[in-house]
């Protein structure tokens, strides 16, 4: 084994028994390079990546390769989904070098951490335009030793791009404007046809989803919620979903959702979960109800270690191919349902056999029920009994087989996602069993990733590693703030609180305002990443911005909302330029502009009318909302902290409901009829 054998990456690991003499990011592998005065071969890619296992295969496991990289270079292999930090700053240089980007990522460093070349997949022989992996060391080595003087002259330019790129402002005014901006742009690039925006590869980019969401609920225009739902429908009936176990792949290699890119990533399946949990409080159409479940019911049985987090990844590989545990023929499922529940079924789902995937099927759903009862002369209720039955039947022969590899890490950030929808989901569909699993998570994250008072970014077999960014103080806390809103627990308000006070301590730009995404305490790089774009994940800064309007919400204390306002008001040229990158941004400036209704319960809770009451708020599509909750005992305690609580009672003994603005209330109200007769008139005024 190589230096990796002593990682917990599950990706690192992969790597161990390369002949590469890789060594992880760190002190050892840096000062060798500056030592030796050898050119760093960094490699950034995750455990789930289709071409990283690839390139592996092709050149990082071939001796002759692997001989020209230990020769010529020291060898770096990094976790991107570890360090978002270095993969922030070298994709940045890369997208610059070649105008695109990916993974695998590979480049070309100085021995003091300077980019000078860079790509993504280097294929062994020359094809498609791309030159072998060996022309490509061989080239950049002779470079580096015989032509010093070009190397200099990029790394110069490299160095001014990476720090005008991460402290670039476009500070503005926060109005109305900037949301309707928002509103138009994605309305612009929405696929009418499909659903989605843009055309293949289709992402799900739920964070604009959510986005749209905000905008139907505030100004009423029902072109706002039909893209989200026309959206949401076909995603879910497309085969980016997983019909038989629920949960969604990563993305669709297509504009119809129906071929994925298999793997399955924890924090898509928790941003999508909460937005078709927010389209079900919004419509009540239980299709969003089944799709939030059956999501939520994968990562627990799949996805989560049995002291609480929540793993990372599946792969999209099983036995060396891709996709082939999802994949199904009219000759298996007809094996297993018998001919008549088999063709059925098939009809259902488009499996036929010629197959919409190298020759197997995926299954969708393109037609309605319906329509497949009326073509194969059956009842739509037993065809509907068919499905059922026979899914059950082929999600157990499925168990059977090899399952796809998964990255067992536990991220912290990744976790406090999957916290939100569970607290949520937990809450508005009264379900126990989603807020066992997210108070269970956070005792777990709590204890085993908070040391000394600060968060680590990543936990594997007992260890807690690498200090947290700001994505993991930011995105935990927020999905601490929401279990204390379903459970009336103060402990997780508290540890929300502590999280934040860090961030304001240990991240914030006193110079231009907002928030780096690594701490004053973390490791100096050749820059400090401020990456202000959503990703595939919310950027740092917008979980922070929404984490600290949410405690200023509860507590009124100017602390955390002027912070998070000037976060806003420095990127407010960028929203209204770049809207569709900003959806997390632009539902915090929602949040601020449209200040949120406060409610706050006075209860016992577990008491029948204090659940009445709540299961009205929790009911009901509130996306500029916070809800505090404390039994009368408690209420002195908690008062203390959540000032929303303070000088509130009972009325008649019975659990009783006020709604605020601004700490400004109407009339408490101890029936659930009239409090959501409140709710209503709020949205309505």
């Amino acid at each position: 084994m190589n230096r990796l054998g002593q990682e917990t990456s599950p990706y690192l690991l992969q790597h161990a028994d390369n002949p590469v003499d890789w060594y992880p990011w760190g002190p050892e592998a840096l000062g060798k390079a500056q030592q030796e005065n050898k050119p760093i071969l960094l490699s950034i890619g995750y455990s789930a990546c289709h071409w990283c296992h690839v390139m592996a295969h092709e050149s990082f496991e071939d001796p002759a390769t692997a001989e020209m990289m230990n020769l010529y270079y020291v060898n770096i292999k990094v976790d991107r989904e570890e360090r978002p930090d270095l993969d922030a700053i070298y994709m940045q240089a890369v997208q610059a070098m070649t105008n695109h980007g990916g993974w695998p990522m590979t480049v070309f460093l100085t021995p003091d951490g300077l980019p000078f070349y860079g790509g993504t997949y280097f294929p062994p022989e020359p094809r498609h335009g791309m030159p072998a992996f060996q022309q490509v060391l061989h080239t950049i080595a002779d470079t580096y030793y015989n032509q010093p003087e070009e190397i200099q002259k990029n790394i110069g330019q490299m160095r001014d791009f990476l720090q005008q790129t991460f402290s670039a402002t476009g500070a503005g005014t926060l109005s109305q404007d900037i949301l309707a901006a928002g509103f138009h742009a994605l309305s612009r690039n929405y696929d009418n046809t499909n659903g989605g925006f843009g055309q293949a590869p289709k992402f799900p980019q739920p964070m604009n989803l959510e986005f749209l969401l905000h905008a139907w609920h505030n100004l009423g225009d029902d072109a706002a919620l039909r893209i989200v739902e026309v959206t949401l429908q076909k995603m879910a009936r497309g085969g980016m979903y997983d019909q038989l176990g629920g949960g969604f792949h990563r993305y669709s290699v297509d504009a119809r959702w129906l071929v994925p890119h298999f793997e399955k990533m924890l924090y898509d399946n928790a941003q999508l979960a909460r937005v078709y949990l927010h389209a079900y409080q919004a419509t009540g159409k239980s299709f969003y109800r089944r799709i939030v479940e059956e999501t939520l019911d994968y990562v627990l049985r799949e996805m989560t270690h049995p002291a609480g987090g929540f793993y990372s990844t599946q792969d999209a590989d099983s036995e060396g191919e891709e996709g082939k545990f999802f994949l199904w023929t009219p000759a298996e499922t007809n094996d297993l349902l018998g001919a008549e529940d088999g063709e059925l079924f098939n009809a259902y789902y488009d499996i036929t056999a010629q197959g919409n995937f190298e020759g197997s099927a995926i299954l969708n759903v393109p037609r309605d029920r319906d329509v497949v009862a009326h073509m194969q002369g059956v009842p739509e209720e037993g065809l509907q009994q068919v499905i059922d039955r026979s899914r059950q039947a082929l999600f157990y022969a499925r168990e059977q087989r090899v399952k796809p590899g998964r990255d067992e890490k536990i991220l912290a950030s990744w976790n406090g996602l999957m916290l939100a929808a569970l607290a949520e989901a937990g809450a508005a569909l009264q379900e126990p069993a989603y807020l066992l699993a997210a108070r269970k998570n956070a005792e777990f994250v709590l204890t085993e990733m908070l040391q000394h008072g600060r968060l680590m970014r990543t936990w594997k077999d007992g260890q807690a590693r690498i200090t947290g960014y700001l994505e993991d103080y930011a995105g935990y806390a927020d999905g601490l703030l929401s279990l204390y809103e379903a459970t009336g627990e103060l402990r997780w308000f508290t540890a929300a609180r502590q999280l934040m006070d860090t961030v304001l301590e240990l991240f914030s730009d006193t110079q231009q305002g907002g928030f780096y995404d690594t701490s004053t305490e973390h490791e100096q790089l050749v820059t400090r990443p401020k990456d202000l774009f959503d990703n595939a994940t919310p950027a740092g800064s917008s979980l922070a911005v929404t984490a600290l309007l949410r405690l200023g919400a509860f507590t009124g204390d100017d602390h955390y909302i002027q912070p998070a306002a000037e976060a806003l008001s420095s990127i407010a040229e960028f929203l209204q330029k770049y809207p569709t990158g900003f959806g997390v941004a632009l539902t915090a400036v929602d949040f601020y502009l449209n200040w949120p209704k406060e409610i706050a319960i006075i209860g016992t809770p577990g008491e029948a009318s204090t659940q009445a009451l709540q299961a009205v708020v929790f009911g009901m599509y509130l996306p500029n909302r916070i809800i505090a909750t404390a039994g009368p005992q408690q209420l002195p305690a908690v008062a203390a902290a959540i000032p929303l609580l303070a000088e509130r009672q009972r009325l008649s003994g019975k659990a009783t409901a006020y709604v605020c603005v601004h700490f400004a209330c109407q009339i408490p109200v101890t029936e659930p009829e009239m409090l959501k007769q409140q709710l209503q008139d709020s949205r309505k005024a």
